[in-house]
């Protein structure tokens, strides 16, 4: 009988270990499963959701005064710029948390969309040096500089910024997606989104 009754309290004992173990288990699978989903939302970092085609014409001219201003030296040139601009959301700046006992997902803030890039290519016609100002290698990397400046203040009257708004859903969709790969679930039904003006390129 006491044979019979070590042998009941050894298998209630092995159960309660085996269930212990299975639910630290769990547990662990599930913190692992919610960090994952963290690292791999934030992974897709800048997601460019809107790009824009920019054409401009801009007049470049620099002069140079010598001998007590008596001399002028003038290099100028039209440079046409072709630019790609896009528009999108970086997502390393969302807030989200994590309810494992839930396996869900929250949603806290969302970014507002800002310039991610901008291409340039620049083609220059009637281009002139000066006698002694001519063009050098910084003159043409400032003149890239200026550019990109010169089209980043084209963008926010281009109407970009107010289309990448318009597909801030779509972005979140996105993040949805990934969440339920592994039969978790998005909640994004308390999230704030910023009011202030969306930053430029730096």
């Amino acid at each position: 009988m006491e044979a019979f009754l070590g042998i009941i309290i050894g298998v209630l004992v092995t159960t309660g270990v085996v269930t212990v173990v299975k639910s630290f288990k769990k547990k662990s699978l599930v913190n692992s499963q919610s960090t994952i989903l963290i690292d791999k939302i934030k992974k897709v970092c800048k997601f460019i959701t809107v790009e824009g085609d920019f054409a401009e014409i801009y007049h470049y001219e620099d002069v140079k005064e010598r001998f007590l201003k008596l001399i002028t030296s003038k290099k100028k040139a039209l440079v046409v710029i072709n630019a790609k601009a896009h528009v999108g959301y970086d997502l390393a700046k969302i807030k989200i948390e994590a309810e494992n006992d839930k396996k869900r997902i929250i949603l806290k803030h969302f970014p507002q969309p800002e310039v991610l890039s901008i291409e340039t290519n620049l083609n220059y016609y009637d281009k002139k040096d000066g006698y002694f100002n001519r063009f050098e290698a910084t003159d043409l990397t400032g003149l890239h500089n200026e550019a990109k400046l010169h089209i980043q203040e084209k963008i926010p009257e281009s109407g970009l910024i107010e289309i990448a708004q318009k597909e801030a859903l779509e972005t979140i969709l996105l993040i949805e997606t990934i969440v339920e790969t592994i039969g978790w679930k998005l909640d994004y039904s308390s999230l704030e989104i910023d009011s202030v003006e969306p930053k430029k390129l730096k």
